[in-house]
């Protein structure tokens, strides 16, 4: 089952100014292993949650969210193309 992993604290801005909440989320896989993922959530609420493929795996739960936390503002841009 998917895990929440870390939410961050900026908004992230489309290039048509829809502000989304970042999210990364996490789930074990049948090999032990866990693989992240990012979310974007509306922050008004309106429109459609975005999510990308698998960005990262990992050893563990710890490690993913060792991914989740050192994640620059930059990454965002690549990674809400991949999503949209």
């Amino acid at each position: 089952m998917p895990e929440l992993i870390h939410e961050y604290s900026f908004v992230y801005r489309s290039e048509d100014g829809i502000a989304y909440v970042p999210r990364a989320w996490g789930e074990a896989r049948t090999d032990g292993t866990w693989e992240g993922w990012l979310e974007f959530i509306p922050a008004g609420g309106a429109g459609s949650t975005l999510r990308t493929g698998q960005e990262t795996t990992q050893p563990n739960r710890d490690a993913v969210a060792y991914w989740a936390s050192g994640l620059e503002p930059v990454y965002f841009e690549g990674a809400f193309a991949r999503a949209s």
